[in-house]
């Protein structure tokens, strides 16, 4: 069985490649899975619709967005949860796993017990290596085969592809991806040549998506019923029901009515403007984004060059978001998706039927680089290693490899790495994502000692020379390989985010 899945803030979504179909799986009738994780005191744990189930139960706590988590945390962090203390690590596995089992007992995909699961997944387009690190070990510690790993408006591409090819023209060969899911919003532009799909570019805001739009909207019905103080669990059953009534908002719709129940109130109306004004904020930081990519010099695209901007994701079904965008961008120039919440599983499922015939080009998604000592240690200067948009292999291909080579100028390499979104002058800026730091022994005497973080460091005049061999996945994970000549003496990294978030 081969599988895409969307693993989302809010919800999963799962579409499967039945002979040239991709229809999206149902659990018990339903569309979505709960990206949800329930816990109680006596440390029991439920995942997704069993999560669900139990979410206004007093006794359970959940934990929700656990997707957000991600991009500041590595293997070891952990979250607290009903007075215990859980590995972040341990918890996404669990839930993916839960994910496996529904897939095999809840669902209509009609899977084998024991066929194994071939799956293509995403994640968001700026995610960090520490993020795709996380996400690709989880799914395979939870049992998945995968086969692939695409960033999301890159696979959301490739449904546009399967349903709207015929928009592409000679003249207009570039579509414009604008993801806007629970918790991130990404934006790719793509040239679609014949079946071939390339990124020109990504951009990203880690922080923006379904879940702010939520907060907006409770804030404004607080300050609106006049609510200053309201305890926690009336207040999550608030904000559900706000998250609830946003998703039920139509074109048509003309007012917005909360339920007030939870904390013994009238229900709460007000007009459909005053909800929009709230969330438009919002949305104008994506619209900025679009600009800025549209803006860019080094695509040498033009507006005119570009199809249209594809709407998906599961807030972009909100009907600010397309009525925004068509006032900024023209009305016949944005298309949403018919299925936007589903838009990104489909576009992994067409990745992995091979019979579609789509190729995709991935570019690397963010800025990688080293910082290191310049002028004999008086200064230091960020070295990017590869840069972003630096266009990555196909699956199945040679990975991107890096090498650089120099002469050690002190006893222990004391590497310090960082992902960012820009850089400014040389220097990282915008979504910056540090890693904990790399000790490598450059003198022989050290090669057996784990504890190279209390050795003192010293400069020396006759180090060995050194090679840094860097190698970036499909999927733009990346680890390095450090050898030291003569001696040949060599250590393999993972590059991963170790400390708490």
């Amino acid at each position: 069985m081969r599988v895409g899945i969307d693993f989302g803030t809010t919800h999963t979504v799962v579409a499967l490649v039945d002979r040239g179909n991709y229809p999206v799986v149902s659990f018990d009738s339903v569309d979505t899975w709960p990206s949800l994780i329930a816990a109680n005191a006596a440390g029991e744990l439920r995942f997704g619709v069993d999560a669900s189930a139990v979410r206004h139960d007093p006794q359970w706590s959940v934990l929700r967005s656990i997707k957000r988590l991600l991009n500041d945390a590595g293997p070891q962090t952990e979250v607290t949860l009903a007075g215990r203390n859980y590995r972040l690590a341990d918890l996404l596995t669990g839930l993916l796993a839960q994910l496996k089992t529904d897939l095999l007992q809840r669902s209509n995909g009609c899977l084998t017990p024991g066929e194994p699961i071939e799956a293509a997944i995403s994640v968001p387009a700026n995610a960090s290596s520490a993020q795709r690190l996380l996400t690709l070990d989880a799914f395979v510690a939870a049992g998945f085969h995968v086969v692939a790993l695409l960033n999301e408006p890159s696979a959301a591409s490739l449904e546009y592809a399967h349903r709207y090819r015929s928009t592409i023209t000679t003249k207009r060969e570039y579509v414009l991806i604008y993801d806007l899911g629970g918790g991130t919003f990404d934006a790719s532009l793509l040239k679609m040549t014949g079946h071939s799909n390339e990124v020109v570019i990504s951009e990203g805001i880690q922080r923006l998506g379904g879940d702010d739009f939520d907060d907006a909207i409770l804030r404004l019905v607080l300050d609106g019923a006049k609510l200053p103080d309201v305890d926690a669990g009336a207040l999550a059953l608030l904000r559900e029901d706000c998250a609830a009534r946003k998703e039920s908002v139509g074109p048509q719709t003309r007012r917005f009515l909360v339920d007030m129940t939870a904390i013994d109130r009238p229900p709460f109306s007000c007009a459909i403007d005053d909800i929009y004004s709230a969330c438009a904020p919002l949305v104008e930081f994506t619209i900025e984004l679009l600009d800025r990519i549209l803006r860019d010099g080094n695509t040498d695209v033009a507006w005119n060059d570009v199809a249209g901007i594809y709407v998906v994701g599961g807030a972009g079904g909100f009907p600010l978001v397309p009525r925004m965008l068509r006032s900024a961008f023209g009305d016949k120039r944005v298309k949403r998706s018919p299925h936007p919440f589903a838009a990104t599983a489909i576009g992994l499922a067409v990745f992995l039927d091979k019979e579609s015939g789509f190729a995709l080009s991935e570019r690397f998604s963010r800025h990688f680089g080293v910082f290191r000592e310049a002028e004999a240690g008086a200064g230091i200067v960020f070295d990017p290693i590869v840069c972003k948009d630096a266009s990555l292999p196909a699956d199945g291909h040679s990975p991107l490899v890096v090498r650089r080579t120099y002469r050690a100028a002190h006893n222990i390499g004391h590497f310090r790495f960082v992902e960012c979104s820009r850089l400014v002058n040389g220097r990282p800026d915008g979504d910056v994502t540090p890693y904990d730091p790399v000790l490598f022994p450059f003198d022989p005497a050290l090669y057996g000692r784990d504890d190279l973080g209390r050795q003192p460091v010293g400069r020396c005049t006759d180090g060995p020379d050194v090679e840094e061999r860097y190698v970036v996945a499909p999927g733009g994970a990346v680890e390095v390989t450090l050898t030291t000549q003569p001696g040949g003496f060599m250590r393999t990294f993972r590059l991963e985010r170790c400390t708490s978030a």
